[in-house]
């Protein structure tokens, strides 16, 4: 199962994605410019094989809910997301704010 839900953060309007996997689930909070995302995302590839793309990303790993997602700190990031303020250790709430 899949849901989309447009959420609210600050008074900005992002869209939390939740994909239900057989023993895992895939959680993404996402803007226009970048997103968070939970332990599945491989962050060495984005800066490594596909670093022409500058993806603008940050993963948190051991979270389950998007809640859990917006107040975890995150465990990487891109190098685009650097750029813009993101890093390791920032709260996702905080990091999806640089990425509106």
């Amino acid at each position: 199962m899949m849901s989309l839900s447009p959420i609210q953060i600050e008074g900005h309007q992002v869209l939390a994605i939740e994909v239900k996997l057989p023993k895992t689930n895939l959680l993404v909070v996402t803007t226009e410019k970048g997103y968070i995302m939970c332990g599945a995302l491989d962050v060495a590839l984005l800066n490594e094989k596909l670093k022409d793309r500058g993806v603008l990303a940050g993963r948190a790993v051991g979270v389950k809910t998007i809640d859990q997602l917006l107040e975890a700190p995150l465990e990487s990031v891109t190098y685009e997301a650097e750029k813009l303020g993101v890093h390791a250790g920032m709260i996702g709430r905080e990091a999806i704010l640089k990425m509106l």
